[in-house]
C-alpha cells in the first residue's frame, strides 16, 4: 500500500505544482524571421521583445502573471507564417502574438488568426488598406510615413521621383498610393521613375520598379537612375527590404551617386539596417519614422540603457551583443507590449474581444519615440520624425510632425 501511495501521492504534487505554474504565467507568442532573408530585420524584434517581456516581469508582470515568451521562426517563408500562427495558437494556446515584418508574411497569418479568434500585434510599416479584427498595427501607416516623406522631399525643392521596391505587396500599394499623391502634387508622370504598367483600359495598376527577395544585381537599375537623375533635382523613394539593402546601396555608392546628386528615402532601412551598410559613404541618405535613436528624451535615453544593459546580460543562443542599436521598428514592438498589457489589465481579462476593446476605447503609453495612442481603427497616433543618415548610422532629425493619426485607407492629402 505504501510503495503505491508514495509514488501517486508525489505524482500528484507534481501535477499541483505544474498546475500552479501554469496559473503563474501567460502565453506569449513571437512570431518573426530569424533566418532567410529578412533575418537581418526581424531577429533584432525577437530580441527587443524578449528584452521587454523581462522588464515588466520583474516589475510584477501583467495581472499578476509572468509573461512566459513561445518563439517561433517563421524563415523568412510566408507559407511557414501561416503554419507556425496554428502551431501558436492551437497547440501552445498563447494569448497574444507580436510578430511578422512584411506585409506578405502579415496576410499569410491574417486569416489564421481571425478564424481563431487570436490576436496579433504587428510593428512594422505597412502600406494600409486593411483592418482586421484581429490585428491591432502599431506599425506606421502611409500617411505616417510615405506621404510625409514626399512633403519633405517637395518642399526640398525635388521634382523627379524614382519608385524602387522589393516585390510584394507593402511596395507595390505603397507606390501606387504615392503615384497618386504625387500627381496630386502636381508632379507630372514624366517625373515619377521606375516604370509603370497598365491595364487593358489604360488605367496603371502599377508603379515602379521591383526587384525579388535578396536581390544582388543592382547594375542596370542603378544605370537607369543615373540617367533619370542626370537633369537634377531627382531622389529615389525606397521600399526595398531586407538584406538586398546591402548590394543596392553598394552599386549606388560605386556608380558615384550620392545624396546631394540624388538622394535615397527608404521606408525600410533603419539604424538597425545600418549596421551591415557602408553607413559613412550614405551620409545625408533619408528615413522617415516614427522613431529615431537619436531622439533626446528621458524615456527614450532609458530605454536604450536598459536595452543595452539586458543585452550584455543575455543567455540567448546566438544573439548579438556588439553594435546593437535601436530602431522604430523596435520601438514599435516595445509599445505594443506595452499597450497589451494596460490593455488587459483594463479589461481585467487576457480574453481577445475584451482586450481589443480595451484597445480601441484608447490607451496611451509614453514610449521612447514619444506618447503613442490607441485608435479605434486599430492603429496608433504617434510622432513622425523626418531623419538624415550620419557616418555613425545614426540620423539627424530634421522635421518633426506632432500626433500624427494612423490613417488605414488614405484619403484626402496629408497635413
Amino acid at each position: 500500500m505504501i510503495s503505491r501511495f508514495i509514488p501517486s501521492a508525489l505524482g500528484a504534487l507534481a501535477l499541483t505544482a505544474a498546475v500552479v505554474r501554469a496559473e503563474d504565467t501567460v502565453k506569449v507568442g513571437v512570431l518573426h524571421s530569424l533566418s532567410g532573408t529578412m533575418a537581418i530585420s526581424e531577429t533584432s524584434l525577437r530580441d527587443v521583445l524578449l528584452f521587454t517581456f523581462d522588464e515588466i516581469n520583474a516589475a510584477g508582470g501583467v495581472m499578476g502573471k509572468k509573461i512566459e515568451p513561445v518563439v517561433v521562426d517563421g524563415a523568412s517563408n510566408w507559407p511557414l507564417f501561416a503554419e507556425k500562427a496554428k502551431q501558436l495558437l492551437d497547440q501552445d494556446k498563447v494569448s497574444v502574438t507580436f510578430g511578422c515584418w512584411t506585409s506578405v508574411s502579415r496576410k499569410s497569418v491574417l486569416p489564421v488568426f481571425e478564424e481563431k479568434k487570436g490576436l496579433l500585434f504587428y510593428p512594422v510599416q505597412y502600406e494600409g488598406e486593411e483592418m482586421s479584427p484581429n490585428i491591432f498595427y502599431t506599425a506606421e501607416a502611409v500617411n505616417q510615413q510615405a506621404t510625409p516623406a514626399i512633403d519633405y522631399l517637395l518642399a526640398e525643392g525635388k521634382k523627379k521621383f524614382y519608385l524602387l521596391g522589393s516585390d510584394y505587396v507593402y511596395p507595390q500599394t505603397t507606390n501606387l498610393v504615392l503615384l497618386e499623391y504625387l500627381l496630386s502634387k502636381g508632379v507630372p508622370l514624366e517625373n515619377i521613375g521606375g516604370g509603370f504598367t497598365k491595364d487593358g483600359s489604360g488605367k496603371i495598376i502599377s508603379a515602379g520598379k521591383y526587384t525579388p527577395f535578396g536581390h544582388t544585381d543592382y547594375q542596370q537599375i542603378i544605370s537607369e537612375i543615373k540617367q533619370f537623375a542626370a537633369s537634377g533635382d531627382a531622389c529615389i523613394v525606397s521600399t526595398l527590404n531586407g538584406d538586398t539593402n546591402v548590394p543596392f546601396f553598394k552599386e549606388y555608392a560605386a556608380a558615384g551617386l550620392t545624396a546631394e546628386s540624388c538622394p535615397v528615402i527608404s521606408f525600410s532601412v533603419s539604424e538597425d539596417e545600418f549596421r551591415g551598410l557602408p553607413a559613412s559613404q550614405l551620409v545625408g541618405q533619408l528615413g522617415c519614422w516614427t522613431y529615431f535613436e537619436s531622439i533626446k528624451s528621458p524615456d527614450n535615453a532609458k530605454f536604450i540603457k536598459n536595452f543595452q544593459a539586458w543585452l550584455s546580460k543575455s543567455s540567448v543562443p546566438g544573439i548579438v551583443k556588439e553594435g546593437r542599436v535601436t530602431c522604430s521598428p523596435m520601438v514599435l514592438s516595445y509599445d505594443g507590449v506595452y499597450l497589451w498589457k494596460a490593455a488587459v489589465e483594463k479589461a481585467k481579462s487576457f480574453e481577445v474581444d475584451k482586450v481589443m476593446e480595451a484597445l480601441k476605447s484608447g490607451i496611451s503609453f509614453d514610449g521612447p519615440g514619444g506618447k503613442v495612442t490607441t485608435q479605434a481603427n486599430h492603429h496608433l497616433t504617434k510622432n513622425v520624425f523626418i531623419g538624415e543618415t550620419r557616418a555613425d548610422g545614426q540620423f539627424k532629425i530634421l522635421k518633426e510632425y506632432k500626433n500624427v493619426v494612423g490613417e488605414p485607407f488614405l484619403k484626402g492629402t496629408y497635413k
